[in-house]
């Protein structure tokens, strides 16, 4: 018999401006009572809503039950940059690169069918063309380094035939009004998406089929002979079967401890604003230097927004202060204003922190961890699509259903240990910081 009690529940800090500026369609619901079901999943982002669609799928005549601790698109899901990026993307490293050809092609061929799979679901649930993008993405070059970077990894991207395009400081002024941009790399098969729209449209798709209760943490996991309990504060879930879609939260319930990196990512956002510089209606930025500034602008309704990501912290105690998002929202303000001096008198509308999960060696916390309770969580910082993919995965494990990308994805070692604290404090954070130093004009 395991008993797991959940002593930390999630933070959010900030108020996201995806989920300020999102629409919801449906109505809070939260769990009152015991029941019993077939299916429990915890956590409402991407993992645990993708298992859900998936199950749904596989076992329609099933009931399925996820609970949520907060509401789903205001945790995590709702506050990262909006990239489904099916080319590698490798937070640890300090460049984008690929690794030997057979393993990168897996890599890209998963990516591609987390991305094909809720391309299937913006469909059947007529997500729009702003909530789910198909427009590519360009890699921004800001320095002589920055170039150096990109051409890199367009002769890496050759090497395995991956169709890609060199930008120059005119196309990318033309797309962005800035000049503030040496040139860029553009690869096609990257989505972008409002994540907050995203999320809360798969949910209230999934909903005639399963059942969602949110503001519904968690607080205890108790197996006893064939099934699993999960306590709330009003009630309680009965399953046979449990999968956990709660990324780096996962050590909170006891599984992984020592071995998953909390980090933490910046973002704000702009008030809408009519200002012609800012080149076309919408596009999508990543930095040549991973540890650079992503930005994006919006367009809706002929008003604009522009959103910039930069910073990396590792934070132990899991929580972000209100004094700290102030500081890295002013040097985000110095970053935007480099780029867009027409924009200085736009002020930023929404400031907020979200949260990733990394793993020294790059692997996801996979696979069953008890009987009857399968992990699907640590997306090693693209959560838009490595989340998708771990909740897909995690229902086909827990359903028997076996493929060869089931088999490949599975077969991967448990995310290494890491220095006890607090030396992984000192340490980490001091290698984020020289590398964001090394970015410099990226960021």
């Amino acid at each position: 018999m395991s008993d797991l009690v959940v002593k930390r529940l999630p933070a959010d800090s900030g108020i996201s401006g995806w989920e300020a500026i999102s629409r919801r369609c449906f109505p809070v619901r939260t769990l009152d009572g015991d029941i019993k079901v077939d299916w429990l999943i915890i956590g409402g982002g991407f993992a645990g809503l993708s298992a859900a669609r998936r199950l749904a799928k596989l076992r329609p005549g099933d009931r399925i039950v996820l609970l949520e601790a907060g509401e789903v698109a205001k945790g995590p899901a709702g506050r990262n940059s909006g990239y489904m990026i099916d080319t590698p993307h490798n937070l640890s490293s300090g460049e984008y690169s690929v690794a030997g050809e057979a393993e990168t092609k897996a890599e890209i061929a998963e990516n591609r069918f987390a991305i094909a799979f809720a391309a299937e679901a913006a469909a059947e649930y007529a997500m729009s063309a702003r909530t789910f993008d198909p427009s590519g993405k360009i890699n921004a070059a800001a320095t002589e380094r920055g170039m150096t970077l990109n051409a890199n990894y367009g002769r890496s991207l050759k090497t395995i035939g991956e169709g890609h395009r060199f930008l120059d400081a005119s196309d990318m002024r033309e797309i962005t009004g800035s000049s503030y941009y040496l040139g860029g790399l553009y690869t096609p098969g990257a989505v972008m998406i409002q994540p907050a729209d995203y999320i809360r449209g798969l949910a209230a798709g999934l909903a005639p089929k399963v059942d969602i209760f949110e503001h519904s943490p968690v607080l205890k996991l108790t197996r006893a002979g064939r099934a699993w309990k999960a306590v709330s504060r009003t009630g309680n879930v009965t399953a046979p079967k449990v999968i956990l879609g709660v990324n780096g939260h996962i050590d909170d319930f006891g599984y992984f401890r020592g071995r998953l990196m909390h980090i933490f990512t910046y973002a704000s956002m702009t008030a809408p604003f009519t200002a012609t510089s800012t080149g076309k209606d919408r596009w999508a930025l990543l930095p040549a230097d991973p540890m650079g500034a992503t930005v994006r602008k919006i367009t809706s309704d002929g008003l604009s927004r522009i959103v910039i990501r930069t910073r990396f912290t590792y934070d132990w105690p899991v929580r972000v202060s209100e004094k700290r998002l102030a500081g890295i929202a002013a040097e985000q303000r110095t970053s935007l204003d480099a780029r867009f001096p027409d924009l200085k008198d736009v002020p930023f509308e929404y400031v907020w922190a979200g949260r990733l999960c990394l793993s020294r060696n790059h692997v996801p916390a996979f696979g069953e961890i008890e009987d009857g309770l399968y992990s699907a969580c640590c997306e090693n910082g693209l959560g838009t699509v490595k989340s998708t993919l771990a909740g897909i995965m995690a229902a086909d494990l827990a359903t028997g259903t076996r493929s060869n990308m089931l088999d490949k994805y599975a077969d991967q070692p448990q995310p290494a240990r890491l220095p006890p604290e607090p030396f992984a404090w000192m340490g980490i954070n001091t290698v984020i910081r020289l590398q964001e130093l090394r970015a410099g004009r990226e960021g």
